[in-house]
């Protein structure tokens, strides 16, 4: 907080919008001494008759008043051309039917300094939503009086029509300045018709793998070597590893108790199914990714059956090590190479996919951080919220692709977890997608993705991602 300076406000004057003369209360005060001297020494000068002093005295009055007057409507002509120049100068910030914030500062004021680079941010950020500008009263002094200001910076709030609705002195934080906008009824919330607009609603090439070579979970391709299989009443369903088979266990909603005696896992030697609680598994890590690497066989690893490295476990283990990481949001398994980074009210939990990163808020009701990667590049993507609301965005160009299916009925619905994902620009994101022929969906902004989730209501929350029976394709 930087109080202007006394001699800036000596120098000017409320009346005359920061105009006026240093001098002139002085001159004002001399002058009316000087005055009542004259009128005393008159009066009490001899040999000259009470009229002839009283004509005098009202011949000076007389022409004092006359002087005033000029003086006076002189000021209001030129306060009017003044006021009327201050008028036509704000409009040019404000009123111009958006939202407008005003920043009073100076160059040298050190929360000055820390603000600025949030400011092109919010003005990044909201470009056609949100009118900000940053005004120096060091550059222009007749700026303290036509704000009335005292203290830099000094941040105001105007409506789409111009009308004052909040001040604050001192720093005042992006999030703070978002809440409130928030609290004045002001709604930021982002347009459709700003997104870039791209979409795929038909895949680029038609998927003609066997529906017993697709994974039930990930859609990715089963390899026969790591292959699990889960009996049901209404056949087989075939996932592509473990880990697969440990998502769907912990999104299932029945009762589980004895559910592994219908699983079988493929031993990795023998290329036979066993029986998942019987087999034994060689747990290591993929030194590219870090992510588990899991083999199952039968009965005891032999020399010469599996390359070096990992761990040999038996099925609780595995089950065990598979369910310790799970989504903040729906709660399914998740490997933590795969997961999005959820920081909530100091705590940190993951999200299985960046949508159910960002439902984290709406199941805590907290104010969230998500670090999340671009799909195509890797490249981190930072999103903080705010009262269930986007606070900021790194960088501020990142998109979000919601990867959607054609239900039976027509509609169109969430095409699950493996199908979303952030990107740093709408450009990386049609390169992802053009490499990926299968995915439909479209482009949509962060805010648009939180805002689903925000909408969800707490027993669509309780009901997200979970699958009610396991029903093969």
């Amino acid at each position: 907080m930087h109080v202007i300076e006394l001699p800036v406000l000596l120098m000017q004057c409320p009346c005359r919008g920061g105009k006026g003369h240093p001098f002139a209360l002085l001159a004002v005060v001399a002058g009316m001494w000087l005055l009542v001297a004259w009128m005393r020494s008159l009066w009490r000068k001899e040999g000259v008759s009470s009229m002839s002093k009283i004509g005098k005295i009202a011949v000076v009055v007389l022409l004092i008043v006359a002087i005033t007057v000029v003086i006076a409507i002189k000021q209001r002509y030129s306060g009017e051309e003044t006021g009327a120049a201050s008028s036509g100068q704000q409009s040019q910030l404000v009123g111009k039917g958006l939202p407008a914030l005003i920043d009073l500062g100076a160059g040298e004021c050190i929360p000055c300094k820390m603000m600025a680079p949030m400011l092109e941010e919010l003005k990044a950020e909201f470009a056609g939503r949100l009118q900000v500008e940053f005004l120096d009263v060091h550059k222009d002094p007749d700026l303290v009086a036509k704000y009335e200001i005292s203290i830099m910076p000094t941040q105001i709030f105007y409506d789409a029509t111009g009308e004052e609705l909040f001040r604050h002195e001192g720093f005042y934080s992006k999030e703070d300045i978002l809440a409130m906008w928030k609290e004045l009824g002001v709604d930021l919330s982002e347009p459709t018709s700003s997104l870039p607009a791209f979409e795929r609603l038909v895949p680029a090439q038609v998927d003609n793998r066997p529906k017993d070579e697709i994974c039930y979970m990930c859609d990715g391709d089963v390899d026969p070597k790591t292959l699990v299989t889960v009996r049901t009443d209404k056949g087989p369903v075939r996932l592509c590893s473990p880990h697969c088979y440990f998502i769907m266990y912990s999104c299932l909603t029945e009762d589980k108790t004895g559910f592994d005696k219908k699983v079988s896992v493929t031993g990795w030697a023998t290329a036979e199914p066993i029986a998942a609680a019987e087999a034994t598994y060689l747990y290591g890590l993929d030194r590219r990714t870090g992510r588990p690497t899991i083999k199952a066989f039968t009965g005891q690893i032999r020399p010469g059956q599996a390359a070096p490295g990992g761990t040999v476990i038996d099925w609780q283990v595995l089950q065990e090590k598979e369910l310790a990481i799970r989504c903040g949001f729906c709660d399914r398994a998740v490997y933590a190479e795969d997961a999005a980074v959820v920081k909530a009210d100091g705590l940190s939990t993951w999200g299985c996919c960046s949508h159910c990163a960002l439902g984290v808020a709406a199941r805590t009701g907290k104010d969230i951080e998500v670090r999340e990667k671009d799909r195509l590049t890797d490249q981190q993507i930072v999103i903080k919220t705010l009262n269930g609301n986007v606070a900021s965005l790194e960088p501020a160009t990142a998109v979000a692709w919601f990867g959607q299916r054609r239900k039976p009925d027509g509609t169109w619905g969430s095409a699950g977890c493996f199908h979303q994902g952030f990107f740093v620009n709408a450009e990386n994101l049609k390169k992802w997608v053009e490499q990926n022929p299968y995915e439909t969906g479209r482009l949509i902004s962060i805010s648009q993705a939180l805002a689903a989730k925000m909408r969800l209501s707490p027993q669509q929350i309780q009901k997200a991602c979970k699958i009610g029976e396991c029903v093969p394709k």
